[in-house]
């Protein structure tokens, strides 16, 4: 593969072949099969395409870094079959790359249904310590919890073969895929992008979703200018595989009736919720969307620039809690501090290219030993796991410094950075 090619998507298609296309994405964890039960009847209309995220169903393990990454190695998929308008429905993390397709190739999705989606999924410290759990103790934790957060307890009890399926789906998937779908997820945020969401859009959630749930879909619809909303009773996350009909009958309806070019008709749902109206306006044709301007010329970092590069380093090292924790915390005497430590420390230094974050973490680690300043060293072993060491590799740097720095050093070093690996990478009960 040259450097500028694209890993290609594993994927499936049924249908007619002179249909138009229809895109289906997968949850995180899950294959392409958890649209098994919608394909015989989308696959009377359309010509329909599955996927699956790298690493899971025995997909080539080429880790993706962010939600665009994935959606623009779709796309480089459906290019090499001649895919160009297509209509789009994904479920969790595939509804975040279906957002992604809709916000910067608007001219290629026909129109859109996010399920069990978000702009925003939890927080970014909640998907780095999950990734920080697979690394430490490999999938099994994840898989052993998964029914609970996909299925209403009652279909979990009755449907035992459905349940070990999808248990054995997050078992085979490969972690370090894994992982990295959780750092694209923990980064993923469009709630300030919404409104440029210009495609007909059907936002679905089961009715007891407890992962993205019913606040999520509606925090979508609100913001989108054309989307309206379907609550699905008797469903969880993975609303498909627990309540196929419903969803199959919200999917046809909607998409054989959103590429028309009177999109203000009524969309039947189980039951419709109400939302913002949406416009009694004509779909945009794909020949009047408007170019894109031109990018402004680059220029040399503000101080502002440095502070907001800062701050988003800062938290996705450090954690949202404990950068929200010190801000807090923040008064007229140490304000200015915390804006010198973060448009320098994290803004400039640990946004340089010339070492990885691991590196860095090494040497924060073995200087926090060396200095004693060990009031900081809690928060940076949280940053060393979620910046890809493991407890092992954590374990040899404190060694070395017992070397170099002194035994006294390093053994109050260990005891605060096990506490910190105990409480990161235990799984949930």
């Amino acid at each position: 593969m040259s450097e500028t090619q694209l890993p290609v998507m594993k994927y499936q298609v049924d249908g007619p072949e002179d249909a138009p296309w229809l895109v289906l994405g997968p949850s995180l964890g899950t294959t392409w099969h958890m649209w098994d039960r919608q394909i015989p009847e989308l696959s009377k209309h359309w010509r329909v395409f599955r996927y699956d995220l790298p690493g899971h169903g025995g997909a080539p393990a080429h880790a993706a870094a962010s939600v665009a990454d994935l959606a623009d190695r779709l796309l480089a998929t459906l290019d090499g079959l001649g895919v160009q308008r297509f209509g789009y429905a994904g479920c969790s993390i595939g509804g975040a790359i279906g957002a992604d397709l809709a916000l910067r190739h608007p001219q290629r999705v026909a129109s859109l249904a996010l399920v069990a989606s978000s702009p925003r999924f939890g927080t970014a410290d909640e998907f780095r310590q999950r990734g920080v759990i697979v690394r430490t103790n490999g999938l099994e934790p994840i898989a052993r919890t998964s029914p609970e957060r996909w299925f209403t307890p009652g279909f979990a009890a009755a449907q035992p073969a459905i349940v070990e399926w999808a248990v054995q789906m997050v078992r085979t998937t490969d972690p370090g895929c894994y992982i990295a779908a959780c750092e694209a997820l923990a980064a993923f945020d469009i709630r300030g992008a919404l409104g440029r969401i210009g495609v007909p859009t059907l936002v679905l959630v089961g009715a007891e979703d407890q992962v993205t749930g019913p606040a999520e879909a509606r925090t979508l619809v609100a913001g989108i200018p054309d989307a309206r909303l379907a609550l699905v009773p008797g469903a969880s996350h993975l609303a498909p595989v627990e309540q196929p009909a419903a969803v199959s009958d919200l999917l046809l309806m909607h998409f054989s009736t959103a590429w028309q070019q009177d999109t203000s008709a009524s969309i039947p749902v189980l039951p419709l919720l109400p939302g913002p109206a949406a416009p009694a306006v004509p779909f945009v044709p794909v020949a009047e969307i408007a170019p894109t301007a031109p990018p402004a010329e680059a220029s040399a970092p503000t101080p502002d620039d440095r502070r907001e590069q800062g701050m988003k380093v800062r938290r996705e090292v450090l954690g949202d809690a404990h950068v929200d924790a010190v801000n807090a915390a923040a008064d007229g005497f140490t304000e200015d501090f915390q804006e010198l430590v973060t448009r320098y420390a994290w803004g400039e230094v640990w946004s340089r290219d010339g070492l990885d974050r691991r590196t860095r973490s090494v040497i924060t680690l073995t200087a926090l030993v060396t200095s004693g300043h060990l009031e900081g060293l809690a928060a940076h072993t949280r940053a060393a796991l979620r910046n890809g060491l493991t407890p092992a590799e954590i374990k040899e740097v404190l060694l070395q410094t017992a070397v170099y720095c002194g035994v006294p050093a390093a053994g109050a070093a260990f005891a605060v950075a096990q506490k910190v690996i105990q409480e990161e990478t235990t799984p949930p009960a």
